[in-house]
């Protein structure tokens, strides 16, 4: 299942976004159902918060796996929206559901962010392979 790459807000072409794709991986598929919905309360949320320039979200309910994928102007405004309710509420009752949570961060012109819901497969790629590698030190 999945949610296509949608644009949020918008920033000045020459600026720089901050992309951030994460993963997570429930300890138990049963608790798919709530994350579900949980994710979807909080992919509307990040829609409308100051900063947001991009997101998606992917799950394999059946799995237990779920990816989101977004955009924003800076750390400032993802730090802000992931603090805010529901988020902060949401990710304190959902933190102990979960086996592990992978994030990944990395700065990508402004004008190279996709425009339409096709575009985000590329920026897709580009995460989860992002996910899928150790995290550099």
């Amino acid at each position: 299942m999945e949610i296509p790459w949608m644009k949020a807000g918008t920033a000045d072409e020459g600026a720089t976004a901050l992309v951030m794709a994460s993963r997570f991986r429930l300890r138990s598929a049963w608790r798919s159902p709530v994350f579900l919905v949980h994710s979807m309360r909080l992919w509307w949320q990040a829609r409308r918060s100051p900063g947001a320039l991009g997101l998606s979200l992917r799950a394999s309910p059946f799995k237990g796996t779920f990816w989101t994928l977004s955009a924003w102007t800076d750390r400032k405004a993802l730090y802000a929206y992931a603090r805010a309710n529901p988020h902060g509420a949401v990710m304190k009752r959902i933190r102990p559901w979960t086996e592990d949570s992978v994030f990944r961060f990395w700065e990508l012109p402004v004008a190279e962010l996709p425009r339409n819901p096709s575009g985000g497969r590329d920026l897709w790629a580009d995460g989860i392979e992002r996910l899928d590698r150790p995290e550099e030190t």
